[in-house]
């Protein structure tokens, strides 16, 4: 069995940034163009972090504490080759000739435009690895489903979920603050020709809040919305 520090592992992106404010305004652009992203804001916690975890794309700023980025740039390079996009202010043409002579794959000038950027994280990656594909695990608060296994983790602890409830989960979540129809729920997960009933849709809801949900009595992600369906909110 696949395990939550096996599956957690694996990350798009990682990126070196000890300006916190910026770091965090950059990371809903890339999460919002379904990339998993890890934050760290030292030379010395990243290059830790891909000791022991995997990594597509390393976003690099060059002016941090102790070690700086073109130190980093030269370490990761010795490590692998997976693309380094260095962000910084310091574009002096020594630096950014420095930078590609370490290793670094693209180079952008701070302050830096959000899409500009998740424009330069897509041409990378389709050049590297090629189309963008669909994520194979999904993060949900502190839920994480992994699309591959078939299994959802709730704060690292396997939750578990038979067939339907997993499917049901699946749905919503893709699906997160939209309300969708009983029918267009039921057909989905049992199909037009089952032998179940509506009802069925109904007790596997409230299995599942008993699963995901800190109070299933007061569900703040799977939403009812009265004589509609249900609406799976992120928290």
């Amino acid at each position: 069995m696949v395990g939550f520090d096996e599956v957690v592992s694996v990350f798009d992106i990682l990126m070196v940034e000890d300006e916190k404010e910026l770091a965090k305004l950059l990371k809903i652009y890339i999460e919002r163009a379904n990339y998993t992203i890890q934050l760290v804001t030292s030379g010395e916690e990243a290059l830790d972090f891909l000791k022991n975890n995997t990594v597509k794309m390393l976003l690099l700023d060059i002016t941090l504490p102790n070690l700086d980025g073109f130190v980093v740039c030269r370490e990761v390079r010795r490590m692998g080759s997976i693309p380094i996009l260095i962000i910084s202010a310091r574009v002096s043409k020594e630096d950014q000739l420095n930078g590609f002579r370490l290793g670094a794959d693209d180079y952008l000038e701070k302050p830096v435009d959000p899409d500009l950027l998740v424009a330069k994280i897509n041409s990378l990656f389709t050049r590297v690895y090629g189309v963008h594909t669909e994520k194979e695990i999904l993060y949900s608060g502190n839920l994480m489903i992994d699309k591959s296994a078939r299994k959802v983790y709730k704060e690292k602890t396997l939750v578990e979920l038979n067939a339907k409830e997993y499917e049901l989960l699946l749905i919503m979540v893709e699906n997160s603050g939209k309300t969708l129809d009983k029918d267009f729920l039921f057909y989905k997960i049992w199909g037009v020709d089952s032998f179940s009933e509506n009802q069925t849709l109904t007790v596997h809801i409230n299995m599942l809040r008993n699963k995901i949900e800190e109070n299933p009595k007061k569900p703040l992600r799977i939403k009812t919305v009265w004589g509609i369906g249900y609406r799976y909110e992120e928290l």
